[in-house]
């Protein structure tokens, strides 16, 4: 970690979205992030030749060069229109949880920020990345020169200081969605005033940002940055627009920021493991105590720190680690991340108990899958299609940034930041003749008063 001031440096944008016309039926051209989309919804979105899908998760034998001309295309038939002035796009999403009646809104806003290595401390990772997934994200970029969807990245201000900006910005939204995949309403904003736009850099000036949300695309920035500079033989200034990369930043310190809990799902158990032996062997580690009803797990549950529930066979269990066995968690990593539920229960069962050895091996074992509903967890178990299930509680904001600052990651998908981002709700581009730098002006605006 640096030893100086954290800078992390943010830029307004031209923004590109779609014309007035479609604009007005938004919904239509949005689409879920590549990585969460499921099959049956990239089907019925690719049947829309005007969704953004086409660009965010092209398909074809060359699909980042059919994305590139789809591109071009829309440009040219104004499909697609550049905003005029620059500025810092507002992004709100009202959304519920289940079986909550109270409607939270996450307040944040979309600009270019500096596409920082990890080594300089500015942006912050929680977790690993997958390389093939990185140089397609980078492949992409470098075809299009164009940020289809915003990645979700961290600031914490206790003192909730530009909220009051993008509250005002909010009265004129350019436009929103009725209700997008995920049942959230997302709403869109510009703020194009040079002085309010100066206010947002001086008070990330001084932040670190944790990144959320899309490693992989904010990787596959890094990696076109780097290639970018690599080509540029030691001429490049640090100005240009591939430096950038498009993020959505909310406030750590907001508690309408979720985070929900994705569980674990044992697909089969290892060769030479018998489920039969599951139980006394969890019980080395672990209280087992049955529970009459699945479905109460996930209360019993909320609040214990290592506890889990387990369903299996028809039957569930509680499990809390027995304080004594923590000692034994010898993973090289730092106290921040022994400390999580999530490290418990991949060391203690999935290496310990199911012989899965070493946190790379975990990520590319097939017999556990990841998944976000817990009713899905039961009924996968129930129709014999999994083993058994393994409920979890939610990783918390704190664990979060503490784990951040500790220099570490967390385990495989630990975090599932609710809502997500949509793709084609504002895109970005950092095509030379596209994203000058008018904008760098900013800098030498007088400051507003605290």
């Amino acid at each position: 970690m640096p030893h100086c001031i954290p800078l992390a440096e943010i830029q307004p944008l031209r923004g590109w979205r779609y014309n007035p016309t479609l604009s007005a039926h938004i919904d239509d051209f949005v689409s879920p992030l590549f990585d969460v989309v499921s099959p049956k919804q990239r089907e019925a979105l690719y049947r829309n030749p005007l969704n953004s899908i086409h660009l965010s998760v092209p398909r074809g034998d060359d699909a980042a060069a059919a994305a590139a001309q789809r591109l071009q295309e829309w440009k040219t038939t104004g499909v697609l229109r550049q905003d005029q002035l620059p500025g810092i796009y507002a992004y709100y999403q009202y959304f519920r949880l289940p079986g909550s009646t109270r409607e939270y809104c996450r307040k944040g806003f979309m600009c270019h920020i500096r596409a920082y290595d990890w080594d300089e401390g500015v942006v912050l990772r929680h977790e690993n990345t997958l390389p093939a997934s990185v140089n397609d994200r980078a492949e992409l970029l470098a075809r299009t020169e164009f940020q289809t969807s915003a990645t979700h990245g961290l600031y914490r201000d206790d003192d909730f200081e530009l909220e009051s900006y993008l509250d005002e910005a909010m009265r004129s939204p350019l436009y929103e969605t009725e209700e997008d995949y995920q049942g959230a309403r997302d709403v869109l904003a510009v703020i194009q005033d040079a002085a309010i736009i100066r206010r947002f850099q001086q008070v990330l000036a001084s932040r670190q940002v944790i990144l959320a949300d899309g490693h992989h695309r904010y990787e596959g920035s890094l990696a076109y940055r780097q290639a970018r500079e690599l080509a540029a033989g030691g001429e490049a200034t640090g100005r240009e627009p591939w430096n950038y990369h498009l993020m959505y930043l909310t406030n750590a310190a907001a508690d309408d920021l979720r985070i929900l809990p994705t569980h674990r799902l044992l697909l089969e158990v290892p060769t030479g493991q018998r489920m039969a032996a599951l139980l006394p062997q969890l019980e080395q580690f672990f209280v087992v105590t049955p529970k009459e009803d699945a479905n109460d797990l996930p209360e019993i549950i909320a609040g214990k720190p290592w506890a889990f529930g387990l369903y299996t066979g028809g039957q569930a269990y509680k499990l809390r680690l027995k304080p004594e066995a923590h000692a034994q968690l010898s993973w090289p990593t730092t106290d921040e991340v022994k400390a999580l539920d999530l490290t418990v229960l991949h060391y203690f069962v999935f290496e310990r108990v199911l012989g899965i050895v070493g946190a790379d091996a975990q990520r590319a074992w097939p017999g556990v899958a990841y998944v976000r509903s817990f009713a899905e967890c039961l009924q996968r178990v129930d129709r014999g299609e999994a083993q058994a299930a393994f409920i979890v509680n939610e990783v918390s904001m704190a664990e979060v940034e503490a784990v951040c600052h500790s220099g570490a990651v967390m385990p495989p998908k630990s975090t599932f930041f609710y809502p997500k981002t949509l793709g084609g709700f504002l895109f970005s581009s950092i095509a030379d003749d596209e994203a000058g730098n008018e904008f760098t002006d900013y800098f030498h605006i007088p400051l507003l008063p605290s």
